[in-house]
């Protein structure tokens, strides 16, 4: 089903518009995050910052399209082989355009180095219309910031997986964002 929220929604059981979706944790050589900025277009004072990421197109792996996601989103490109994980998951809901939807997410970790610029001209128009702009966090000025962050236990989370990843899937449950 094609919705104005892009192809890869559809209506799951619950009657809620749902996708799966995979996400990357990115870091640099500096140990930085990348991250992006949105709003909520139906209260554009709300604004938040999230992992780069998007929806599994059908056929698609979730490292495939976490792949696929960060060139579109930030002209960055690494190949599959370079994603740790999925480290993390997550099912969450949250209102997106208006609607009350569900996503079940993979998160991927990753390091770049010497990334070079961020792009934005990969977004759709539905990324444009919500979507603010990229930033590199240091995670101690990231754990300071007065803005809500997706998923809410990013920093400690990435910081735990910048000791060392012992393999483990960490799944953070149901969330209503």
């Amino acid at each position: 089903m094609v919705t104005d929220l892009g192809p890869e929604w559809h209506i799951g059981p619950d009657g809620r518009y749902f996708r799966r979706a995979a996400r990357v944790l990115l870091f640099d050589d500096a140990n930085r995050l990348l991250l992006v900025r949105g709003h909520d277009v139906d209260q554009p004072e709300r604004t938040w910052w999230f992992t780069v990421g998007g929806g599994i197109d059908a056929g698609e792996s979730a490292r495939d399209a976490a792949v696929r996601e960060l060139v579109e989103e930030t002209g960055l490109s690494l190949r599959p082989d370079a994603l740790i994980g999925p480290v993390l998951t997550r099912s969450a809901i949250f209102d997106f355009f208006a609607r009350d939807v569900r996503q079940d997410e993979e998160f991927f970790m990753a390091r770049i180095d010497a990334p070079g610029e961020l792009s934005a001209a990969g977004w759709t128009q539905v990324e444009q219309d919500f979507m603010d702009e990229m930033r590199w966090w240091d995670l101690d000025a990231l754990e300071s910031v007065t803005v809500e962050i997706f998923p809410a236990q990013l920093v400690e989370i990435t910081r735990e997986l910048l000791e060392g990843w012992d393999g483990t899937v960490r799944h953070l449950g149901e969330v209503s964002e």
